[in-house]
């Protein structure tokens, strides 16, 4: 059960930040799809509802997504479609259900740096950044490897360069809504690859090497299993390491073999 002393609705980013920092025990909340899981009490929760981080526009060679958008909002926006293809829709689709979909968003999907999040994966694989209100624009890799602990910064949203790139995503679930086993996606601009690969258990990391090889012409599948070899796997309760690996080999190759076919 939730317990929780105050609700604050601040009408601007300044007000919130001030009550982000003003204590530990105070939290932000999105659409609190994991919060309410917890069993520990809360000094006041900051709701940013109010602030206009809802929306998702294109400006100055950027599509820039708040991070008070919902999954549902980026299964269904018709300006990510256009800009990079079915990928959004890939991703997000299978997180539980609409319902869940509605509720939860991009701010705590991505704040929390979770290592089986399909969405931190798709965005590490556009080159997106993370905006924040004190440090600005962070890059996605970056802002994976920082602890959040301690952390009272506030995130604003990601932004995504519209310089033609587009993507495909892929991830395993052993049952359907289930968190995944291995997730992958793989962006394409021009002669540029990118390979991300998340839940392994860890968060998402590019494969570099792998990467590269597409650039150079290698075979989806040549390219895949680089990306097994460069990157490390773990054992958790879904999966093992080697079964992990094995995965990356089957998801990375399917990514980037529709890529490909697209290019034709």
């Amino acid at each position: 059960m939730l317990d929780i002393r105050e609700y604050i609705i601040p009408q601007s980013l300044e007000e919130a930040a001030a009550l982000v920092r003003k204590s530990p025990a105070n939290r932000i909340v999105g659409g609190g799809c994991w919060l309410r899981m917890e069993r520990r009490p809360y000094g006041t929760w900051v709701d940013l509802s109010a602030l206009g981080l809802d929306q998702i526009h294109a400006e100055d060679g950027w599509v820039q997504i708040g991070s008070g958008c919902t999954l549902r909002m980026l299964e269904v926006s018709e300006l990510l479609r256009e800009t990079f293809g079915s990928c959004f829709a890939d991703c997000v689709s299978s997180i539980v259900g609409v319902q869940f979909r509605n509720c939860a968003t991009v701010g705590g999907s991505v704040y929390g740096r979770f290592g089986f999040s399909d969405l931190c994966t798709l965005l590490l694989s556009l080159e997106a950044d993370v905006l924040l209100h004190s440090r600005g624009a962070v890059p996605m890799e970056e802002f994976l490897r920082t602890p959040r602990h301690g952390e009272r910064d506030l995130l604003l949203g990601v932004r995504i360069p519209q310089d033609g790139r587009r993507a495909a995503f892929a991830a395993f679930r052993r049952t359907a809504t289930d968190l995944p086993v291995l997730n992958t996606a793989v962006s394409v601009s021009g002669a540029s690859w990118r390979i991300a690969v998340g839940a392994r258990p860890a968060a998402a990391a590019l494969a570099r090497q792998a990467g590269a090889r597409l650039a150079s012409g290698a075979a989806p599948a040549e390219a895949a299993c680089t990306a097994s070899e460069e990157l490390r796997f773990g054992d958790n309760m879904r999966g093992s390491g080697a079964y992990r690996k094995a995965l990356c080999r089957v998801l990375v190759a399917q990514c980037a073999g529709r890529l490909k076919e697209g290019l034709r």
